[in-house]
């Protein structure tokens, strides 16, 4: 089959992906920037069934490149962590595009992934997925719909949600919303679901709510979620934090950004629970329980196989359109702090220290100043420290790094580009280098900052001391840590 997937860069559709290849189908990734594609991923074989495709489903006339020949296609574009306020009529916009664009080819089904909700009012979030449902449901193509609870797996949002909370917080108050219940799906059954309904004509204009072998409380998958770590924890549940506070709470607690966790709170309030299990009938599979899911996600965060992050989306759609072009820091009107520190280790190994700074790891010197910096950030509304990053030990163009984004991972050329996604007066570079120099070799690390206005120089000036011995030690441990 010849299948086009949208979203082939997001948290589903970059797992989704590999398994459509290897059972053998064709498949067309439209994406809006071909440099976040991960081409490196896949084999030389694999990649000859692989058509990657520049395009905006907000920009009608960008979608006349694709190919009309489409036997079935995947919709998993949304706005779930966007800053635009207007992101419910964005959402419109793109699958109404989707919908004219699919009318004039072949295809035959549209698959979409959306949200369990069992309440008549919904939340912002969540009648924007139904309203998606409702445009996508007008394409002469047959729609099959899966309505998710909460997806466990690597890097995915809820997950990361739940880690945060559980392994930082050894007694929680928390909103009464932890007593709703819901039930969790692991992302493996997710996919079984998504491929089991690929040209399975039971599945042609239908509608199906997916869930796992389990019904908790969201005070039970926080409990269960520390009893497999291996952790003692406390919740005390009142029944005073609004909306807005329940969100600034999970904010400030977990990785998620603010925009994030209203949505999550707003959803929250309703149980998320499978009322209709007509789909056992369509795609017989065997459900994980909670627990399982949760094992099963750690053996691969332990084994590194985490292929996708939802903390790697961005939350400036104007950064995120340009942000692969800015291969170098300015060197204008800029301040910067250089070190440059001979050594003569394998440079191999001073590289893969690099590669691995931030997330567990740390910053190599002063991770306590650097952790305090974090939470500042959080406080004006920035990511912080929390969000981490997704692999250990590898990064990718496009990655976040804890309030970083790294713009070039270019292990070869041994120079990572990180900017700074953190709230400041004015622009952020942290660039490191290995270069040849009178027969040694040189670790050049160099920090940039572009001012604005009287307020970013006043910001330098003021943090321009810590960095004499913050920079000075970490370019020095870089080499040294073994």
């Amino acid at each position: 089959m010849k299948i086009l997937l949208t979203g082939s860069t997001g948290y589903i559709g970059r797992r989704l992906l590999p398994y459509l290849i290897e059972t053998g189908n064709q498949v067309v990734c439209p994406v809006r920037d071909k440099r976040r594609f991960d081409f490196e991923d896949f084999s030389e074989a694999s990649l000859q069934n692989i058509e990657v495709i520049e395009c905006d489903f907000l920009n009608r006339q960008s979608l006349e490149s694709l190919p009309k020949d489409i036997d079935a296609s995947y919709y998993f574009i949304h706005s779930l962590d966007s800053t635009n306020k207007e992101f419910a009529k964005l959402e419109e916009i793109s699958a109404q595009n989707f919908v004219d664009y699919l009318d004039k080819t072949t295809s035959r089904q549209i698959i979409y992934l959306g949200g369990i909700s069992n309440a008549e009012k919904l939340s912002e979030h969540l009648a924007s997925r139904f309203r998606v449902e409702e445009i996508l449901s007008n394409s002469n193509a047959m729609l099959t719909v899966l309505r998710s609870a909460i997806i466990i797996g690597s890097g995915g949002a809820s997950f990361e949600i739940i880690r945060d909370i559980v392994e930082k917080l050894p007694v929680m108050v928390a909103p009464k919303w932890l007593n709703t219940k819901c039930q969790p799906i692991g992302i493996a059954n997710v996919l079984d679901y998504l491929i089991g309904m690929l040209g399975n004509e039971k599945a042609f204009g239908r509608t199906f709510d997916i869930g796992g072998k389990d019904i908790l409380t969201y005070k039970q998958m926080l409990l269960e979620f520390a009893k497999v770590r291996g952790l003692q924890r406390y919740i005390f549940t009142v029944p005073v934090l609004t909306i807005r506070l329940s969100s600034l709470w999970l904010y400030l607690v977990t990785s998620t950004s603010y925009r994030l966790a209203r949505n999550l709170v707003d959803s929250m309030k309703n149980e998320v629970i499978v009322k209709n299990d007509a789909i056992k009938d369509v795609v017989p599979i065997e459900l994980f329980s909670y627990e399982y899911s949760l094992k099963r996600t750690f053996q691969k965060i332990d084994q590194k196989q985490i292929i996708s992050s939802w903390k790697d989306a961005f939350e400036n759609p104007a950064f995120s359109k340009e942000f692969l072009t800015r291969k170098e820091a300015p060197k204008y009107g800029c301040f910067k702090d250089i070190r440059n520190v001979s050594f003569t280790r394998n440079p191999k190994e001073v590289t893969q220290n690099i590669w691995e700074i931030g997330g567990e790891r740390g910053w190599y010197y002063g991770n306590w100043l650097w952790e305090i910096r974090g939470f500042l950030d959080k406080l004006s509304g920035g990511v912080g420290l929390r969000r981490g990053r997704r692999s250990p030990d590898d990064l990718k163009d496009g990655d976040a790094l804890d309030f970083w984004r790294v713009l070039e991972a270019d292990k070869e050329k041994m120079r990572l580009l990180l900017y700074a996604e953190m709230k400041l007066p004015g622009d952020a570079w942290l660039e490191f280098k290995i270069r040849t120099k009178d027969n040694k070799f040189c670790l050049i690390q160099t920090a940039t900052f572009r001012p604005l206005g009287v307020w970013g120089r006043l910001y330098w000036f003021l943090v321009f001391p810590f960095h004499g011995f913050i920079f000075k030690n970490m370019a020095k441990n870089l080499i040294d840590y073994r």
